[in-house]
């Protein structure tokens, strides 16, 4: 195991992330939308995240049993951050979409980790979130105008936006309710 956290740890900070984000995207709707429309461009927000998904890549690679190619440690977290550096740097076009898409790569893993092998059928929320992660974050990160373009679907229309952050609100509490009734 590289993360060693169960699975109600997992679902009570994921629920209660997915309801503060959609609580506060509906608190707050017109600055929600304007963030989303400005967030693929945001060359602040990729900085923040490459510089998230640079460290945790290294924290990574510095800790987890590599196995064979233990002996490449040195290599491996030299090219993480060489590569996290050139990747701020001549990344300019979509660099917060494509970090967010790293993002979504590395967070799904401690979740698919903490359900793997749960007798309990709810765990199957965590496991769906972690595969829409994963799909996601491949297409962010190959072709990143992918979420230019699911934002401005989201964002034509201003019930749409409310009906998907409801949604989120709506997934956040039953992962969180899975996480405190039924999960060990």
């Amino acid at each position: 195991m590289i993360y060693p956290i169960g699975l109600k740890m997992v679902g009570v900070v994921v629920g209660l992330l997915l309801i503060a984000a959609h609580c506060f995207a509906l608190w707050r709707s017109g600055e929600g939308v304007q963030w989303l429309k400005d967030f693929p461009r945001s060359r602040a927000a990729g900085t923040v995240l490459i510089i998230i998904a640079g460290i945790w890549s290294l924290i990574l690679v510095r800790t987890m049993d590599l196995g064979e190619f233990a002996g490449l440690r040195n290599i491996m977290s030299g090219g993480v951050v060489v590569g996290a550096f050139l990747a701020w740097r001549y990344l300019e076009e979509f660099l917060a979409v494509r970090a967010l898409g790293m993002l979504a790569l590395l967070s799904s893993e401690p979740l698919l980790e903490a359900a793997y092998f749960k007798p309990d059928p709810t765990r199957l929320l965590v496991v769906v979130l972690a595969y829409a992660w994963i799909v996601l974050g491949l297409f962010w990160v190959g072709i990143p105008w992918v979420l230019r373009d699911q934002v401005r679907w989201l964002t034509q229309n201003l019930a749409r936006y409310r009906a998907a952050a409801w949604g989120g609100v709506v997934y956040g509490v039953l992962v969180l309710a899975c996480a405190l009734i039924f999960w060990h």
